[in-house]
């Protein structure tokens, strides 16, 4: 079969199980667009911008373990993807960007949105590829997709001249798509795994993001349940392991449990498990595994002694290495550390409803919010967050019970991620997400609202609005002597008219009281809504442990 160059990308798309596309048009890519206009078998969803097509993508893969695809232009419309590739990229999500390119024959002369996009991104991306003869297309974007969901996934960009999407090639169907074959452990790391776990006598596991990407929710709780310890999570790992089982200490690090920091501190072996010990978690690396061995299983070798030195370690897919792990170690039963462990998880329920019971007379508590979220919805609900107070909030009010179900920006840490990653939730999975958004987050993407309604995407944006650049504020309140530069927003915007403005519907909520009515009718909405939650500028994200601090220097911030 003759096809255009643009015609041999959407068939590419098609047979690596594509569906949807996010995207934004321009003239390096009209090619594509005409072909995309009569093409069957692939939707494409038209952001306001960029940048939202990029997050859009991240979240449709995280919510669905599939390869997310987003498609720009030339120039500004290839960089403006770069936050949201440079974001997967730290959170190891497999994606494809697609970008359009000036003419080869014009290339390295300062075309007309021309850029270098293939130098830009090289740092952020698994690898990156130019397309320079419609000969070599097909089998570059069957090598991006392999690149892009093999061993740790990641992004993967493709750039294309306008002329290679003109030219005509043959095409032929790829009859099957390789499926990557899992390797073997190296048996002298799984012995010594093995000895390290069974001559430990106050273990811990620590779940990692790499638990959520492998899907290994069955593995890792047979594993829990023969060693019968205390298990926690890094904010990536949430939901990979049931928030609901007894042994469950909740978050660790920065934000973590006081429960979770106390039990690594007393442990005498942290086994590690798709965790990349970023500092978030880990605070103070020099007393962060002091006096204990550490034990990291991970797909990616380079993370091991990265930032904290590993004893022992087996490189390998997580589900792999734990069902080979909980066949072969010793059941455990040490009574004095499984009643240490189950007191702190007590004393961390029993704070935990004492803040959801706090009740501001003139504002919302924001975890009681999230809580209600859990309540009404019985624990089935998607969650993407923003970043901020608002992020740490949604770890706190909900209980994470299944993989996939918390879509956050880990690493990078990007502001008005979780907007445009609830579109491509939604999308993936059909059916309502949630945005819990800070209103300094949710200004960055707010255009996005065009999409959510032109498509009529459920999409519900949980607006935790204190009208001030929360965590940063929380910062200056804590170690700048109150000295709030800059982040005191003092905007008056109404988020309800702008939401109706845009065809969407808007909700105001100032106190507790009203906060289940507006919920019930947000979700009894087909189409996006923005529930406007009146927070009062000081309430903080707790507990905390300051920047450097050893992790059992927790400080417990609550407030009425």
């Amino acid at each position: 079969m003759q096809y255009t160059g643009a015609r041999i990308i959407l068939e590419c798309l098609k047979e690596q199980g594509v569906d949807t596309v996010f995207g934004y048009p321009g003239g390096a890519v009209l090619n594509i667009y005409n072909e995309i206009y009569s093409f069957e078998g692939i939707k494409h969803i038209l952001t306001a911008h960029e940048q939202g097509a990029a997050h859009a993508a991240d979240g449709y893969a995280r919510a669905t373990g599939k390869v997310g695809v987003c498609l720009a232009t030339s120039g500004p419309g290839a960089t403006n993807l770069v936050t949201g590739i440079a974001n997967a990229y730290m959170d190891s999500i497999p994606m494809v960007a697609i970008t359009g390119q000036v003419p080869t024959s014009l290339l390295g002369k300062d075309s007309f949105q021309e850029v270098d996009i293939i130098g830009i991104t090289m740092p952020i991306t698994k690898h990156n590829f130019i397309v320079k003869n419609v000969e070599d297309l097909a089998p570059t974007i069957r090598r991006a997709f392999k690149i892009a969901r093999s061993g740790r996934p990641g992004p993967v960009l493709i750039d294309m001249p306008k002329d290679v999407t003109a030219a005509v090639y043959e095409y032929t169907p790829l009859a099957d798509i390789d499926k990557e074959q899992s390797k073997d452990m190296c048996s002298d790391q799984l012995a010594e795994a093995i000895e390290l776990i069974n001559n430990s006598k106050k273990p811990v596991v620590v779940v990692g993001g790499g638990c959520n990407i492998s899907a290994s929710q069955e593995e890792l709780l047979a594993l829990a349940e023969k060693l019968k310890c205390p298990v926690c999570s890094t904010m990536m790992g949430l939901g990979a392991f049931n928030g609901n089982h007894p042994m469950y200490t909740g978050m660790l690090g920065m934000h973590g449990t006081i429960a979770s920091n106390r039990c690594l501190v007393k442990s005498d072996l942290i086994i590690a498990i798709g965790a990349r010990f970023s500092d978030r978690v880990i605070s103070n690396p020099k007393t962060f595994a002091a006096n204990k061995r550490v034990l990291h299983i991970d797909i990616d070798e380079a993370e091991v002694s990265k930032n904290i030195k590993a004893d022992s370690w087996i490189i390998g897919d997580v589900a792999d290495v734990l069902a080979e792990l909980t066949k072969a170690v010793e059941t455990k039963e040490e009574r004095e550390w499984i009643d240490y462990a189950l007191d702190l998880i007590k004393q961390t329920k029993e704070r935990a409803e004492r803040v959801l019971k706090i009740n501001p007379k003139t504002s919302v508590n924001p975890i009681y919010v999230v809580n209600k979220i859990q309540e009404l919805t019985k624990g089935e609900a998607v969650l993407t967050t923003e970043v901020g107070q608002n992020q740490i909030w949604a770890t706190q009010g909900y209980t994470y019970t299944k993989p996939r179900t918390l879509i956050t920006s880990g690493g990078l840490g990007t502001m008005g991620y979780g907007f445009g990653a609830a579109i491509g939730a939604s999308v993936g999975l059909n059916k309502p997400v949630f945005d819990i958004a800070g209103d300094g987050s949710f200004r960055m993407n707010i255009n996005e609202l065009a999409t959510a309604v032109r498509f009529n995407i459920p999409v519900k944006i949980i607006l935790l609005n204190n009208s001030v650049l929360g965590m940063v504020r929380q910062w200056q309140n804590l170690f700048y002597d109150h000295r709030f530069s800059s982040t005191t927003l003092e905007r008056e915007t109404d988020f309800v008219k702008i939401a109706e403005g845009y065809g969407a519907l808007g909700i105001k909520v100032n106190t507790n009281d009203e906060v289940e009515e507006a919920l019930k009718k947000a979700m009894e909405y087909n189409g996006p809504v923005v529930v406007d939650f009146t927070v009062h500028q000081d309430f903080m994200a707790s507990p905390m442990v300051a920047p450097g601090a050893d992790i059992s220097e927790i400080m417990t911030l609550d407030q009425e």
